[in-house]
C-alpha cells in the first residue's frame, strides 16, 4: 500500500538518463531524478523514496529525508511567509511545507525554529503542518504504571518545567525539580512515569522514580566499579556536572544511592571518591 507523505519501498521500472521510475501502484509510475540517486541502481530493484505532492500537486518522489513523516513531529525552520500562512523547511528541497494560519499556535516569524506535526488534510489532500497539537494527541485517560519507560519529546517549555509528549500519545508534565541535563524543545529522551494525577494528567521524571530509581542506579555504580577496578573519582562533593557525565542523574540521587551503598556495606566513601568495600588499598 501506498502511503503519500511517508518512506516507501517502491519497485524500479524503467531507465532513463535524467532519472528512474519507479511503480507507485494505483499511482502509476513516479519519476526519481537522477539528483536523488546515489548509487548505480537496476530495473527490478528497490528503493526507499520519501512520496508526496508538488506544486502542481503531482505525486513525486525523493531520496531526501524530511524532519518528519505524516503523522510524526519534528523541528522545523520557517523560511517564508505569505497569505496562506508560514512556510517551514522540512527537509524536502524542491517543496516547503506549509502551516496554514488557521493551525498556528500564535503568529510565526520567518527565521524561528519550531516543533511541527505533519498531517495530512482530508479536504484538500494536501500534507500541512501544524502547531496545534491537542486533536493530535490521545484524549482518552493514559493507562500508564508509575515508573514505566516511556519515549518524551520535550514539546513546549512551561512556567513549572516542560510540557511533552509521552509515547507521541498523551501530554506529560516534566516538572522543574525533576530536570537535570540540557534539554530543549525538540529533544527526544527516555523518561519514567511518575504518577497519574486524579484529574488524568501524566506527570514524568528522566529517571526511575523512589527506590526503583536507586536500585537501577546502584547497579550502575557497583558496575562502573567492578570495569574500572574498583575505584571511581566521584564523591558526594563531585560537581553535578561531573556526576551527570558518567551516570545521566543528578547529584542528589547519586548521592542518596552511594550511601545506600555505603549502609549495605558495598562501597566505602572516601575523600577523592567512592570504593568498593571488597577493594583494598595497597
Amino acid at each position: 500500500m501506498i502511503r503519500i507523505g511517508q518512506v516507501n519501498q517502491l519497485v524500479v521500472t524503467k531507465e532513463a538518463d535524467f532519472g528512474v521510475f519507479l511503480d507507485a501502484e494505483d499511482y502509476g509510475s513516479v519519476l526519481l531524478p537522477a539528483k536523488y540517486i546515489h548509487q548505480p541502481v537496476a530495473v527490478g530493484e528497490t528503493m526507499a523514496v520519501f512520496l508526496y505532492f508538488d506544486s502542481d500537486n503531482q505525486l513525486a518522489a525523493t531520496t531526501d529525508s524530511p524532519a518528519a513523516q505524516v503523522g510524526e513531529w519534528g523541528m522545523m525552520k520557517v523560511v517564508g511567509i505569505n497569505n496562506t500562512g508560514a512556510f517551514v523547511d522540512w527537509g524536502i528541497r524542491e517543496k516547503d511545507l506549509l502551516i496554514p494560519f488557521s493551525e498556528q499556535r500564535g503568529r510565526l516569524s520567518e527565521g524561528q525554529s519550531i516543533l511541527v506535526y505533519v498531517y495530512t488534510d482530508k479536504a484538500s489532500g494536501r500534507i500541512v503542518g501544524t502547531t496545534k497539537f491537542n486533536k493530535w494527541l490521545d484524549k482518552t485517560p493514559a493507562s500508564y504504571t508509575r515508573n514505566q519507560k516511556v519515549e518524551l519529546l520535550i514539546a513546549e517549555r512551561s512556567q513549572f518545567g516542560f510540557k511533552t509528549i509521552v509515547n507521541g500519545t498523551h501530554w506529560g508534565m516534566l516538572f522543574q525539580s525533576d530536570i537535570f541535563g540540557r534539554l530543549f524543545v525538540g529533544k527526544r529522551v527516555k523518561g519514567y512515569i511518575k504518577q497519574i494525577r486524579e484529574d488524568g494528567k501524566v506527570d514524568v521524571a528522566l529517571q526511575r522514580v523512589g527506590m526503583a530509581k536507586l536500585d537501577d542506579l546502584s547497579e550502575k555504580i557497583l558496575d562502573l566499579l567492578n570495569k574500572k577496578d574498583g575505584f571511581l573519582p566521584l564523591c558526594d562533593k563531585s560537581s553535578p556536572e561531573e556526576i551527570f557525565a558518567v551516570f545521566r542523574t543528578s547529584k542528589g540521587t547519586f548521592k542518596k544511592s552511594i550511601g545506600n551503598l555505603y549502609k549495605k556495606g558495598y562501597i566505602t566513601i572516601e575523600s577523592a571518591g567512592i570504593r568498593l568495600a571488597s577493594v583494598k588499598n595497597d
